[in-house]
């Protein structure tokens, strides 16, 4: 299950992706195409190339200028990054215009790269694979709902079925409604009701993918106090998801709370996305909503992966890119999991395949603050995992790696560790966090966070004892202050602390 650090961090030379959407006009810049690229620039500009495209046809000149002027920056940036190799992508707005192949001809001129127009259900593939790249075994329906369209998809593991494009955009709604949301709604329900595919969602999970569903999200948190500001994976149990949209279908946008946390361009169209969302969880009934930051340009870079890089665990990967960049001696942090193995296999506590990988993603993660004066290193860990760019893990899970970490650094003393981010695990979850940070106090007193050393020194339990052995030439190890730890560990797994010195 563990990533080696050998090898790591080899990502090759930066992509970048610019995506030319109905809505806006992006280009994210990636250090390089790994299981978990890591953007390094992400630039947005508000267009609205899908503006009165099915009413009137055609594109606007003035959306059309704000485009090109966007990718001709584009081009300059991508220059001064020493990018050369530059995917342009061009979906829904670009698709329906009359005057759609002359633009992108022009943009073609604009970027010196040729402009791949994506279908409608090739999108929904795309997208469903970026969910696929960012969410771990994902299990549901995927809706990427841009300015011009409405993708929907089944994603379960690696397989995908069922696509389908309707164009059911915020843009496109605006236009066909009249910007009357009660005939968008009729407009909705009859598209929506033509698509079966909703119908396999039934207590599985929505994963949200799109501009306006993010801002609805991030609206959702802010009204809630959410204690940790990261929208990727963030979870809106469904019903909570369905009274939010119709308050924001009844509301002028101008008047919800933390308004100004959303663009002024996209407010208008948060009453087109709450009702879509409303629809999809009357007809689809979900388990829960899902909110992706990742999508259709994640979804390029997975696609261009190796059969092998797509099966890692991206979590792993990323947690293992920050062990070599930031741990003292990264072989250490696999010593400290195999470490950990054997103390968990010989405790009786019961541990799941999902908690092994956590823990295994926690030791990678935990010299990562080391740098810090030493008040501050469990407060600085804590920060840097909580909000690092993880993906493959949940809002509980990122927890449980932050409180690991930081009950390493700061004690046991719950009152000294983020009260905040401890309401997002489980009464589970935070047992475990503290009996891996115990463990790990015990194992950077033995081992200086250097390798080699606690192969070793096994922690075992057996016979009601937690025993750690030592080897003659470790024995002056043993001291009260190690001692001390040990018994914090032995107490909170209900076992006899003992230290055992081998011949």
């Amino acid at each position: 299950m563990l990533h080696s650090a050998q090898g790591r961090l080899k990502v090759g030379d930066p992509i970048a992706i610019i995506d030319i959407g109905s809505n806006s006009v992006r280009l994210v810049a990636y250090e390089g195409n790994v299981r978990a690229p890591t953007p390094i620039f992400n630039e947005k500009v508000m267009c609205g190339l899908g503006r009165n495209v099915l009413s009137t046809g055609r594109l606007s000149e003035d959306a059309m200028s704000k485009a090109l002027a966007a990718l001709a920056r584009y081009r300059v940036l991508c220059d001064t990054m020493g990018i050369s190799e530059v995917r342009v992508l061009a979906t829904a707005a670009a698709r329906d215009a009359s005057n759609g192949a002359a633009f992108l001809s022009e943009c073609e001129r604009v970027t010196g790269r040729k402009v791949e127009l994506i279908p409608g259900k090739r999108e929904a593939r795309l997208s469903a694979l970026g969910i696929v790249s960012g969410i771990w075994k994902p299990d549901g329906i995927v809706g990427d709902m841009g300015g011009g369209s409405l993708e929907l998809i089944d994603v379960k593991g690696h397989r995908l079925t069922g696509a389908v494009s309707l164009q059911l955009g915020g843009l496109a709604l605006q236009d066909q409604s009249g910007g009357n949301l009660k005939k968008a709604l009729k407009i909705v329900r009859k598209a929506l009701g033509e698509a079966p595919l909703l119908a396999a969602a039934k207590g599985r999970a929505f994963y949200a993918v799109g501009g306006t569903w993010r801002s609805l999200a991030r609206l959702h948190m802010k009204q809630r106090g959410y204690p940790l500001h990261v929208m990727h994976n963030y979870v809106i149990p469904t019903r909570d998801a369905e009274d939010f949209a119709r308050l924001v279908e009844r509301v002028e946008a101008e008047t919800l709370d933390s308004i100004e946390t959303v663009s002024a361009q996209r407010r208008p169209l948060l009453g087109y996305g709450a009702l879509v969302l409303e629809q999809i969880i009357k007809i689809a009934k979900p388990s829960e909503i899902v909110v992706s930051a990742l999508g259709v340009r994640e979804g390029v870079l997975y696609e261009q992966l190796d059969e092998a890089q797509r099966h890692e665990d991206p979590l792993l990967a990323m947690a293992g890119d920050l062990n070599v960049l930031r741990s003292r001696a990264p072989k250490h942090g696999e010593d400290l999991a195999r470490w950990t193995d054997a103390l968990m296999a010989s405790s009786g506590l019961d541990e799941t395949a999902d908690e092994k990988r956590l823990r295994h993603a926690a030791c990678l993660l935990a010299d990562i603050g080391w740098r810090a004066h030493p008040e501050y290193r469990g407060e600085q860990s804590l920060n840097i995992i909580a909000h690092a760019g993880f993906i493959g893990i949940d809002h509980p899970g990122r927890a449980y790696l932050a409180l690991a970490v930081a009950y390493r650094h700061m004690g046991l003393n719950d009152d000294d560790v983020s009260p905040r981010l401890r309401e997002l695990a489980s009464t589970r979850m935070i047992d475990r966090a503290r009996i891996l940070g115990a463990a790990m106090r015990v194992a950077y007193l033995l081992s200086a966070a250097m390798p080699g050393v606690l192969g070793r020194t096994p922690l075992l339990c057996h016979a009601g004892l937690l025993d750690l052995t030592l080897p003659p030439d470790f024995a002056p190890l043993a001291s009260d202050r190690l001692f001390n730890r040990l018994k914090q560990l032995a107490r909170i797994i209900g076992r006899t602390p003992n230290i055992t010195f081998a011949d």
